[in-house]
């Protein structure tokens, strides 16, 4: 499995080399107000591909937080004695 799992990753590598080597001409980004940003494509590719992956992460920070902190209360209320059970009253006849 591992050798399979090491395939994959090479064969992955390889076409994203391939792709990197091939698309290095010029290219020119505009932006608002005239800003233009000129570089390789594969390096603009890969910087907005990197701000897309820092904005997903950004965006799961609450969510892991909130759930570690449910985590703990939990863990806090499992590690308490539990209360011994009251004996019910007899019935009323």
């Amino acid at each position: 499995m591992t050798a399979l799992t090491w395939a994959v990753r090479l064969i992955i590598f390889s076409f994203l080399l391939l792709f990197a080597v091939r698309n290095t001409q010029p290219t020119m980004l505009r932006f608002v107000l005239d800003y233009v940003w000129e570089a390789p494509l594969v390096i603009i590719l890969l910087a907005f591909f990197s701000g897309g992956a820092i904005l997903g992460v950004l965006s799961l920070v609450g969510v892991i937080y909130r759930q570690r902190r449910e985590i703990a209360r939990l863990k806090r209320q499992a590690a308490k004695p539990a209360l011994p059970p009251t004996p019910e009253p007899p019935p009323l006849a």
